[in-house]
């Protein structure tokens, strides 16, 4: 059972995965250390609503057999998808780059390498992995990578918590109208609903399709069972991401915010918030940095190269170019190239003297931003009944997604207005 189980997961889980990057793992720390328990509450606030956006992206893919970049240049005006791709493929180079830096500082914690040799190490290796592996190996290897997820909730419990403050804080909603409140605000929305997980999830249910020859001649025959298992997949995916998520943000308020630590500057300082273990094993204070660097550099792993086939995919589709990860380089030089393309311009970012933290945490809040249209974009299809057929968002999948495109866009402009102040 527990086999026939792990079978059903796939795109969604990956995508709950990865949306607990670096970025992710650095701005939820963030949070932790500058507002405490603050922000708690965000965890459990988002759940339904990013449940309901990944399930409507997936939706879109299996019904339509296409990615959300075809998908609109089918039905919509071709300003709005340039925009979209545009907004896609910005949000994505910059996320790569903040966390290819954050792998490689993460990784300088328990290795003495040079930094430089790091980052162009982890590079070469995900554009290896992701060009030269089939995608049915590919995504076996993403899926045993989620399991880095692991690493703060192991942590949660070896640490002394307030739990009925904790509870309290996870219930109950805590707002401070400061520029740095809904900056971070901003930046947990940004790094838990983001545009690069739209993308991906859509067109990997397409790819999972294909694999189980469910699309034939530009024809979809999906069935009741696969919508069901979508749909288990992407909630398991999204509950695990928010799990990992309210971790994080109380092991970094219980250690960090508690002992005056309100600002993290480094992978070293976030990698303080699992230094409780040194007073339960003998060479804790390693194992703790060991923890932190496993973690990230293992979503890392993930979340990369999701980030580069999610902007591959978004161009691929505008421009009628082959894109498949099933697809060998020399069927799909377009689709391959734009991955390599993303992924070395986010890597030249790191030689530009921008700090990896800061831009970990400026990237989520520029995905909060740059969600808020796309929200729009997907609301539009998913309801649409020409797109969808019989298949369309349901009352409770449009007041969620609806939902979601309220809550984010009045955390942007709130900060925005806030600017200042």
């Amino acid at each position: 059972m527990r086999k026939s189980f792990w079978k059903k997961l796939g795109p969604g889980i990956i995508t709950g995965a990865a949306d607990d990057d670096p970025s992710g793992i650095a701005t939820y720390s963030q949070t932790g250390s500058q507002f405490g328990y603050g922000q708690l509450w965000t965890a459990l606030l988002l759940l339904p609503f990013m449940t309901a956006i990944q399930e409507a992206c997936a939706r879109i893919g299996a019904v339509t057999g296409k990615g959300i970049a075809a998908v609109i240049k089918e039905n919509y005006s071709k300003k709005m998808l340039y925009a979209a791709v545009v907004l896609i493929v910005l949000a994505n180079t910059i996320n790569i780059g903040a966390d290819l830096g954050a792998m490689a500082a993460a990784a300088q914690l328990v290795l003495p390498i040079n930094l430089t040799v790091l980052t162009l190490f982890f590079t070469a290796l995900i554009l290896s992995l992701e060009i030269f592996i089939s995608y049915k190996k590919y995504a076996k290897i993403l899926k045993w990578l989620a399991f880095s997820l692991l690493a703060y909730p192991l942590t949660l419990f070896l640490v002394k918590q307030p739990w009925l403050t904790i509870l309290k804080a996870t219930f109950i909603p805590h707002i401070e109208l400061s520029f740095a409140f809904l900056f971070i605000i901003t930046g947990v929305f940004g790094t838990t609903i983001s545009p690069y997980m739209f993308f991906w999830q859509a067109s990997e249910e397409v790819e999972e399709e294909r694999a189980k020859h469910l699309l034939k001649h530009g024809e979809t025959h999906i069935t009741k069972s696969f919508l069901k298992n979508l749909r288990i997949d992407n909630f398991v995916g999204m509950l695990s991401s928010e799990i990992a998520t309210w971790c994080i943000i109380v092991v970094a308020a219980t250690v960090l915010n508690t002992h005056g630590i309100t600002n993290i500057a480094t992978a070293a300082d976030a990698a303080k918030a699992l230094e409780p273990l040194v007073h339960t094993f003998p060479y804790a204070g390693f194992l703790a940095k060991l923890i932190f660097a496993v973690g990230v550099i293992g979503l890392g792993l993930l979340a990369v190269p999701v980030l580069s086939a999610s902007a591959s995919y978004a161009v691929a589709e505008t421009l009628n170019w082959k894109e498949s990860l099933n697809l060998k380089l020399k069927k799909a030089h377009g689709f391959y190239g734009v991955i390599t393309i993303a992924t070395i311009v986010g890597l030249m970012i790191n030689f530009i003297g921008i700090d990896p933290i800061k831009a970990l945490v400026y990237t989520a809040v520029f995905n909060g931003v740059a969600a808020v249209p796309l929200i729009f974009i997907i609301g539009k299809i998913a309801r649409n009944e020409k797109i969808m057929g019989e298949h369309k968002s349901g009352n409770v999948s449009n007041i969620l997604v609806w939902g979601t495109f309220v809550l984010m866009g009045a955390a942007a402009v709130a900060m925005f207005f806030t600017l200042g102040h």
